[in-house]
């Protein structure tokens, strides 16, 4: 019978080893997720795996040679319980998999309560009671808002508990 598997992987090897998995026939699966990733000035977002240094394997250990695994390129070792590997519990690949969207991926954080420009107040913290307007949220779930302060507007990073719509 046919379960999913953890692998180890090199150090940002994910793709190559799921590429080299899939050409020895073993079936694969890579959740990635968008991640702001900012360079020479420039924000953009990527895709990034879920979960670094890991991925899931598709085989049934029975009939699969499984062993040739720990050899492909790109994998540090198979996650395993002795000599065996241990399968993921059932249900967990399809729950990610269902969350994906239209575009391959699964979106981890969720969607604020808020609109861009919408007031805001902050409920905690050293700027509590200060009303601002919200701007967007980070790869860090907190919040962006953006406060007016001794004459100038500020970008303010808040965890997204710590702000409520005002009122």
């Amino acid at each position: 019978m046919s379960r999913w598997y953890v692998a180890s992987t090199h150090t940002h090897a994910e793709a190559k080893a799921l590429w080299h998995l899939k050409n020895q026939g073993f079936g694969g699966y890579l959740p990635r997720y968008l991640k702001r990733r900012t360079h020479a000035r420039k924000t953009e977002m990527v895709q990034a795996p879920l979960f670094p240094g890991y991925l899931f394997i598709d085989m049934d250990v029975a009939s699969t040679r499984w062993r040739a695994i720990r050899s492909t390129i790109g994998i540090r070792h198979l996650i395993c319980r002795g000599d065996d590997p241990v399968p993921v519990p059932a249900g967990v690949v399809e729950d990610i998999r269902a969350r994906e969207s239209e575009e391959g991926v699964v979106p981890v954080i969720p969607p604020p309560p808020f609109d861009r420009g919408d007031a805001v107040e902050v409920r905690e913290g050293p700027f509590r009671d200060q009303v601002g307007f919200f701007e967007c949220v980070n790869d860090d779930e907190r919040v962006i808002i953006l406060l007016k302060l001794l004459g100038r507007q500020l970008r303010i990073p808040l965890p997204v508990h710590s702000v409520r719509a005002f009122s």
